[in-house]
């Protein structure tokens, strides 16, 4: 028992020594090194320009966010003269730039000086960029392009359509043609009831019209024409949505083993 005890202060004071000595003893390698102990958070990579761990879950971010804000205005948005354009090298915080677009559908950039985005969706002025500063400076560039205003005309499509959100008004719009930009109707749309808000010009109150969009399809009405501001609502068809509901929920039912309680 005595012997178990003296191993045990032995261990003890071992450690402790350890403790106070090995800081003395082994010291950080340099100024910019980790001292002993210290965790690091990131790798340190001594390569120029080389990426740091997190740099991808970033780009992944604004990524997304770029995905989401383009979600909002429709990915077939293209770029025009005097919108304002963010664009960002996740890589390189020095190269982000929010510029507005000339009328000559030009930005100017860091190294590459003017590049035409103008006509280009936002998915292809990250291309066009990437390849300008490919071409001498940066091997495998990431570029994010964010519209933060666009000065188009647009209008906005919501309810039950496959793609909701705002939508450029180019050349001669009808609602036809502004349907199929947002995908068609949904799975529950009722085609039947089709709403149109319109600001009127004169007395500046928004109007409503409802259109069916069935009689537009076999000619019986006249397809609408789409202008600039107008906000287009599909409605949900009551009566399926409760199909759809009743379905779910017997399908519910079927698999929960406790519903049988709730009865």
């Amino acid at each position: 028992m005595g012997f178990h005890m003296s191993s045990l202060r032995l261990k003890a004071w071992v450690a402790a020594a350890a403790a106070v000595l090995l800081p003395a003893l082994c010291p950080a390698q340099g100024t910019g090194g980790p001292a002993l102990g210290v965790a690091v958070s990131q790798p340190l990579d001594p390569r120029p320009g080389a990426a740091r761990t997190g740099d991808a879950e970033l780009a992944a971010a604004r990524s997304a966010a770029a995905s989401a804000q383009l979600l909002t205005i429709g990915k077939d948005y293209r770029i025009s003269a005097n919108d304002l354009i963010e664009i960002d090298l996740p890589d390189i915080d020095a190269l982000k730039r929010t510029l507005r677009v000339n009328a000559a559908g030009l930005v100017s950039l860091p190294l590459v000086g003017s590049v035409q985005i103008a006509g280009l969706t936002s998915e292809g002025a990250e291309r066009r960029i990437a390849e300008r500063y490919q071409e001498k400076y940066l091997q495998n560039p990431q570029v994010a392009v964010f519209i933060k205003e666009f000065t188009a005309e647009r209008i906005t499509m919501e309810g039950a359509v496959v793609k909701p959100g705002i939508y450029p008004v180019t050349g001669q719009l009808t609602l036809l043609r502004a349907l199929a930009l947002a995908g068609g109707f949904g799975p529950i749309a009722n085609s039947s009831e089709v709403m149109l808000f319109r600001v009127d010009e004169t007395t500046k109150k928004r109007e409503m019209l409802t259109f069916d969009v069935e009689k537009i399809r076999t000619g019986k009405s006249e397809d609408p024409p789409v202008k600039g501001d107008d906000l287009i609502v599909v409605q949900r068809d009551s009566t399926r949505r409760l199909l759809k509901d009743s379905i779910i929920r017997d399908v519910f039912d079927t698999f929960n083993p406790f519903s049988i309680l709730a009865r």
